[in-house]
């Protein structure tokens, strides 16, 4: 039996972001026409499912009100849907902006805050859609000032069980669950290489495991490379946590990693 776990939902999630500061793409895609051209060129790429976020989750990065939110995202989400009915996700942590995400279109919840913000998990409960809980220390603000755990796989476990009890508590189907364990939100270089390599425990809540580890800033430290020169070692780190068992994989270089993931399931086949 060999040592990895292909999910055979495996599922590539390219990442639109319409923000002037995100880490990866920052102002790239901060209008209408730049931000759906992107989005027709991912589905073109092969995406399985797009993510759409209107506000920057970087380290430091400064939150933005509710109308600007929308503003960003929306509008975005009713044009694809003009032309497509690929699953999309609202990348967000606020009720108002889930709740005209999903009217515009979109089918999913990616919340950073694992909807702990108020009125977030009755939101979700009352919309139906699919949700994405991800654990996350601290803020974007502070997440990455000294991040600390006595045992970073238990403690995020632990953390992500709660939320999921506080999802089903608040009335969403476990069928609706998503658990991501969030690499670089509050986690050293370290933190995340043990996350990593134990990924596959994270498939023990039973529901499907999304990981986002694409151009991160982990990455770009072992590499010594900027965010613009990350690919190889970001299609790596996709191989790794398909191999030990993500249902979804979370990427801004859709093309490439639907090519390295081709290769990752045609072994899946060989060894089911």
């Amino acid at each position: 039996m060999p040592a990895f776990s292909i999910s055979p939902q495996l599922r590539i999630m390219g990442v639109v972001n319409t923000t002037p500061d995100s880490f990866s793409d920052g102002g790239r895609f901060d209008s209408l026409d730049a931000a759906l051209a992107h989005a027709r060129r991912l589905i073109d790429e092969g995406a399985d499912l797009l993510d759409i976020g209107g506000e920057s989750s970087r380290p430091g990065a400064a939150e933005v009100d509710v109308a600007t939110e929308i503003q960003r995202t929306v509008p975005l989400i009713a044009a694809i849907r003009e032309f497509s009915d690929i699953p999309i996700s609202i990348d967000t942590s606020k009720p108002e902006v889930m709740h005209a995400a999903v009217a515009a279109g979109a089918g999913m919840i990616n919340s950073i805050w694992a909807l702990r913000r108020d009125g977030a998990l009755a939101a979700a409960a009352e919309l139906g859609v699919p949700v994405c809980l991800m654990h996350m220390q601290g803020t974007p603000q502070t997440m990455q000032r000294e991040p600390r755990y006595d045992d970073v796989v238990a403690e995020i476990k632990t953390f992500l069980g709660e939320r999921i009890d506080a999802a089903l508590a608040a009335g969403i189907r476990r069928e609706n669950i998503v658990v991501d364990p969030g690499f670089g939100f509050g986690k050293t270089i370290e933190h995340n290489l043990r996350l990593l390599a134990s990924l596959a425990e994270f498939r023990e809540f039973g529901v499907p495991l999304l990981a986002g580890l694409s151009r991160k800033q982990m990455i770009g430290k072992i590499l010594d490379k900027p965010v613009d020169q990350r690919l190889h070692g970001s299609l790596s780190a996709a191989v790794i946590a398909a191999l030990l068992g993500a249902d979804i994989l979370r990427v801004h270089d859709v093309a490439e990693t639907v090519d390295a993931i081709k290769i990752v399931r045609a072994l899946g086949q060989v060894v089911a």
